[in-house]
């Protein structure tokens, strides 16, 4: 497997996110979920002037999470299919990754994938991870992003530690060895954060 390059900031990233969030709502208001529920942009790609790998990442927030059948349905018009992950404990595939002092049994998840790479858009892909509002690691993200938006060294720290991992993880047989990876910096940045989750 090839590893995504990390690439510099694209000023469409936040653009283009707008486009494949109004897709999303649409999608879902045609097969009767729930439209009004909260959607942004998060992940690096969020982040004005941090490099990234060119997939956008965006978060929808329900009270309920729906069959991941329905929501694989109601928006594969828009061009999603259910993401399953490379191995079964494939990172924020079906659950999301604990955060440090977060208990309980809201880190249930289901993720969905659009290839845009034979699109015009400047982007690879498009990652839609769909979160119980009451996740503390959609809170946790979230929070993490705004972070780095205010924090023009930490953002330094995190692009250096990307392009580490990204160069170091390029022949890895599993490239989900990356993702683990990066959270060791992510436990490091939830204590200078001062986030304690809820």
């Amino acid at each position: 497997m090839v590893a995504p390059l990390i690439v510099p900031y694209d000023r469409r990233w936040p653009r283009v996110a707008d486009d494949w969030m109004a897709r999303v709502r649409a999608g879902l208001a045609a097969g009767s979920l729930p439209a009004g529920s909260a959607i942004e942009h998060i992940g690096s790609t969020a982040v004005p002037g941090l490099a990234a790998k060119p997939f956008l990442d965006l978060q929808l927030l329900v009270t309920q999470i729906p069959e991941p059948s329905r929501l694989e349905s109601a928006l594969r018009d828009a061009g999603f299919v259910r993401a399953l992950g490379s191995r079964p404990d494939s990172p924020g595939v079906h659950t999301d990754i604990p955060r440090p002092g977060c208990s309980g049994d809201r880190h249930e998840k289901v993720l969905l994938f659009a290839d845009t790479s034979e699109m015009p858009d400047p982007i690879d892909g498009v990652i839609l991870h769909v979160r119980r509002a009451d996740s503390p690691f959609a809170d946790f993200v979230r929070a993490f992003r705004d972070w780095l938006r205010a924090d023009p060294d930490a953002r330094a720290r995190y692009e250096t530690t990307k392009r580490e991992l990204a160069a170091g993880f390029a022949d890895a047989a599993d490239y989900d060895d990356y993702t683990r990876a990066k959270s060791a910096f992510m436990d490091d940045a939830q204590a200078a954060m001062a986030w304690t989750g809820r």
